[in-house]
């Protein structure tokens, strides 16, 4: 079997008669059929003929048979943002009466759809904290039908035991949903430690040059029919556009992730010991408290570093206004370099205890680093600590 990497360039779903070597793009709300029998088995799911591009595209499924590859899934099902992805493995798979559990720690837009929107259908949710691993099992309730994590956490960076929930979510028979955003399948594949399934915002690092929305979910195929089922129906597809996008991404995502873990072990190396900081976390550091775990199940640490400045929010607030490279905005997982406080901008809907609970303070900084040479983006983000 070839390496994931080049699987990542080298799968293509279709050529037109021009036989390109890059897909094109398939810029098409329907496909044509020769003849009244030919559609009406397409309709009838007898064929695997494209009907409609919000059911199927021949280029979202070449972005899709890439993640399928790359996560060693069975089959995918690709969505027009990475939340649209969240919500459709939830909505699919979880029927009134049903109970999710999740960590804590988790994206603020998801958090939203599990507490406010998940009661209006019946769906009963409660939460682990991420670093309370012991808590797991007792929280299992007896109409549990799914366990949602991400692991490395948005934005603490808590690593959970993917081995230990695979072995808890098979004794109990309930599915593993795990966000693999923050690691993506070139350092963590969570099917093999027992997820069910995968969910992705590829907005982030699989497109890793802030261009474009998109996200997927993949995983085993029975579940993913019916999240397929339920999408096509209700509308979250990706779009072809920003499908060919990503599927060119994905060709460079391996060197990619590369150089971002290499440039953010490094920074983390360079300020841990910094007088402005309190404290500072990355997987691959040794004196991150789940480091054991992170060396375990993930092939480097990422790209993301956060840190708690000593001077709270006001330092936060100082240290952001001070940057001159970095990028102050929301996103992350792109080329260049951004800074965010988390407690001001994707987490600002939970409640401070709700924030308190996962570790969310006000001095926390969150940095996706980027491509740009280490040294620069440490001496920028130096000379803003020290106005703090």
């Amino acid at each position: 079997m070839q390496h994931k990497n080049t699987q990542a360039i080298r799968i293509q779903t279709e050529r037109t008669n021009e036989m390109e070597h890059s897909t094109p793009m398939f810029l098409t709300s329907s496909f044509c059929f020769d003849n009244a029998e030919e559609m009406r088995a397409a309709f009838a799911d007898e064929t695997d003929d494209n009907i409609y591009s919000r059911f199927s595209n021949p280029g979202v499924q070449e972005f899709t048979d890439k993640m399928v590859a790359l996560e060693g899934a069975e089959a995918g099902y690709a969505t027009a943002s990475g939340m649209s992805a969240v919500f459709g493995s939830f909505m699919a798979l979880l029927k009134k009466g049903d109970h999710l559990l999740s960590c804590s720690s988790i994206f603020g837009s998801t958090h939203t759809v599990i507490k406010k929107y998940l009661p209006n259908f019946g769906i009963e949710y409660s939460y682990v904290a991420a670093n309370r691993p012991e808590d797991w099992e007792a929280a299992i309730r007896p109409n549990t039908k799914m366990i949602y994590v991400e692991t490395p956490t948005n934005p603490g960076l808590d690593i959970i035991d993917l081995e230990m929930l695979g072995a808890l979510a098979k004794k109990y028979q309930l599915i593993l949903n795990v966000d693999n955003c923050f690691a993506t399948p070139m350092c963590q594949r969570p099917i093999e430690f027992g997820a069910d399934l995968v969910v992705h915002s590829a907005t982030k690092w699989l497109d890793g040059q802030g261009r474009v929305l998109g996200g997927v979910v993949v995983g085993k195929k029975e579940l993913i029919q019916d999240i397929y089922l339920f999408c096509r129906s209700t509308g979250p597809a990706l779009s072809p556009f920003n499908a060919w996008v990503l599927s060119k991404s994905l060709e460079t995502l391996d060197v990619r992730m590369e150089r971002h873990a290499k440039n953010a072990l490094f920074i983390a190396q360079k300020l841990e010991s910094h007088a402005a900081i309190a404290s500072l976390r990355y997987p691959y550091l040794p004196s991150h408290p789940q480091h054991a775990i992170a060396i375990k199940q993930m092939d480097n640490g990422g790209g993301i570093v956060c840190f708690e400045l000593k001077g709270g929010l006001d330092a936060g607030r100082t240290f952001l206004n001070s940057l001159t490279m970095l990028s102050l905005t929301a996103n992350l997982g792109d080329t260049r370099s951004i800074a965010s406080h988390p407690a001001s901008t994707t987490h600002a809907k939970l409640t401070e205890e709700e924030r308190r609970t996962v570790n969310i303070t006000p001095g926390l900084i969150r940095i996706s680093v980027g491509l740009e040479h280490q040294d620069d983006i440490l001496n920028d983000i130096l000379q803003a600590l020290e106005k703090c």
